[in-house]
């Protein structure tokens, strides 16, 4: 009996599993640029990204071309893909469309947060600071998007998650480049308040909140691009 063929009974096999895998690799690969772990100016190749998850080049492949096509990814030369470059217009589109949309997922978030994912971001706050001190730029990336994401999750909406997810790919990856400047001190200052407003329930101060961390990082990386 063929593979194609075969039927336990009572047991009902779907072909989920090439499905699935390449679900898994898009998302690996999405984290890694959401958390700031492939910078602008660097190139990554398929068999580098295949060697370091296990899996063959096709998954891969298909994460990069979804990657590529939502502008989170561009092929830099032959086999190499790389962070596309970011323009000040296309900077400045990026920082309106992001506070109108992430400012209505926190307002929602602030009317539906329960008391266990407020305790998550009080430990990620805790995290934000001892990575910031200790000038620890992976660990502070990843604990900003999970305190940003927690909210925005907390919003109870999917749809606008994958909008602010979407958006989040175009950016972030410059986010490696605030240190420097003082940024990650500035927007602690906001987290802080995004986390205070939603102790309150109160979904105007976390609208200005975040609009007043969305605007901090977008001047300092507009300077650095004049």
């Amino acid at each position: 009996m063929t593979e194609a063929g075969y039927r336990k009974p009572g047991v009902e096999i779907l072909p989920l599993s090439k499905e699935t895998l390449q679900d898994k690799v898009y998302r690996q690969i999405t984290n890694l640029i959401l958390e700031g772990s492939i910078v602008p100016g660097e190139m990554v190749t398929v068999q580098s990204l295949a060697d370091a998850f296990g899996v063959s080049a096709m998954p891969v492949r298909e994460a990069l071309r979804r990657l590529t096509a939502a502008n989170a990814l561009t092929v830099v030369s032959g086999r190499s893909i790389g962070i596309p470059p970011l323009s000040h217009a296309k900077l400045t589109d990026l920082r309106d469309v992001r506070s109108e949309v992430e400012a209505i997922a926190g307002a929602w978030a602030a009317k539906r947060i329960g008391n266990d994912e407020i305790e998550a971001l009080r430990l990620l706050l805790d995290t934000l600071e001892k990575a910031n001190a200790a000038s620890d730029v992976k660990s502070y990336l990843h604990a900003n998007h999970a305190f940003h994401f927690s909210i925005y999750r907390a919003s109870g909406s999917e749809s606008i998650l994958n909008i602010i997810e979407n958006l989040w790919l175009q950016v972030s990856p410059y986010f490696n480049m605030l240190h420097d400047s003082g940024n990650y001190t500035t927007a602690n200052t906001h987290h802080q308040a995004m986390f205070d407003a939603l102790c309150a329930r109160d979904e105007n101060a976390i609208k200005i909140a975040i609009k007043a961390d969305i605007e901090a990082a977008y001047d300092v990386l507009a300077e650095l691009m004049n």
